[in-house]
């Protein structure tokens, strides 16, 4: 299954901004939507992206 475009949009803002509540602050959106989009990219890749 390929990751979803707004998915890896919310992980790359985490990464950039350094955690979720900064990498929310930069996209308008919350910390918990960030929270589930990179849930679901870990369910999908079999990784964990973040400690």
């Amino acid at each position: 299954m390929a990751a979803d475009l707004n998915d890896l949009q919310a992980f790359m803002a985490v990464a950039r901004a350094g955690g979720f509540r900064e990498g929310a602050r930069a996209t308008a959106g919350s910390a918990s939507a960030l929270s589930e989009a990179i849930r679901r990219l870990e369910t999908q890749l079999g990784v964990r992206l973040f400690n």
